[in-house]
């Protein structure tokens, strides 16, 4: 299969396990299935961590952008990230009242000879990533069937 043009990701069945997918960008080819509890193979991330992977990548690489262009002596990120549903009462900065919200806790770890200022600084910018921008904002997804 060839892949797909720059800015269009390709998720088709792999046949390498009941729930294994592959996932084609442009340049690059992964597999991503469900852990062998639920029936998967686990021959790759699941999609809640490929989400969080694309969070944590972006907020990594937006802070080394910003300490770049800076000059600020950030020597590396190290980004954790959960995702998990919560009850929208026990939610302090949530819109939605009530019923089950999914919540996603980011951990980030700077390392460098930073003062405070500095890494206040890089905490704020962590939120500006663009991924952020995009799960903190409304969401449109059009479905539509092809091929037929």
């Amino acid at each position: 299969m060839a892949h797909p043009e720059p800015g269009t990701v390709v998720v088709t069945a792999s046949g390498g396990g009941t729930y294994t997918q592959q996932v084609s960008t442009a340049g690059h080819t992964l597999l991503a299935d469900e852990p062998v509890s639920v029936g998967g193979a686990d021959a790759g991330p699941n999609p809640y961590e490929l989400l969080l992977a694309s969070l944590g990548s972006c907020t990594a690489i937006t802070l080394r952008m910003y300490a770049d262009r800076k000059g600020i002596p950030l020597t590396g990120a190290t980004v954790r990230l959960r995702h998990d549903r919560v009850h929208a009462e026990d939610c302090e900065k949530c819109e939605t009242e009530h019923g089950m919200l999914s919540r996603i806790t980011r951990e980030i770890e700077l390392d460098g000879d930073l003062d405070d200022d500095q890494r206040a600084k890089l905490m704020l910018i962590a939120d500006k990533c663009p991924v952020h921008r995009t799960l903190s904002s409304e969401i449109v997804i059009e479905t539509r069937e092809t091929g037929r």
